[in-house]
């Protein structure tokens, strides 16, 4: 009889041993509980991430991470050259510095939030919860 893909993944009769000082075990322990998890799960689950069996980010995550990486090197470049203007004796207006600065707000107040998402996504999906 042919199992299906999901039936054997699902069945977990292989073991791979690791060891652990106390301090570790401990450590992973309290990880494991702040997850939900039972420590069996939370280390396979990180082990598939690690090895990329089963990626901590998906491809939207990745687009998302790319697009805000994008607007921060925007930002950092505006910020370059207003530094510039400062330092050869030019001052930039009020405007260029306000629109920077809110800018920098923007993106890194939507970056935070876009990371705490995948955070959580990630995590429910590590439970075997739907996202």
């Amino acid at each position: 009889m042919v199992r299906s893909i999901s039936e054997a993944s699902k069945r977990k009769d292989r073991v791979a041993h690791v060891r652990l000082s106390p301090a570790e075990f401990d450590a992973l322990e309290a990880a494991a509980s702040a997850a939900g998890m039972t420590v069996s799960a939370f280390v396979r689950s990180l082990s598939m991430e690690g090895a990329g069996v089963r990626p901590f980010l998906g491809d939207e995550d990745r687009m998302v991470l790319g697009l805000l990486a994008d607007g921060m090197r925007a930002i950092g470049g505006n910020l370059n050259q207003i530094a510039r203007a400062i330092n050869t004796g030019r001052v930039p207006t009020d405007g260029d510095v306000t629109g920077s600065i809110k800018d920098a707000h923007s993106v890194a107040t939507t970056l935070a939030a876009e990371l705490a998402e995948m955070t959580r996504r990630s995590a429910a999906a590590r439970r075997g919860e739907g996202a």
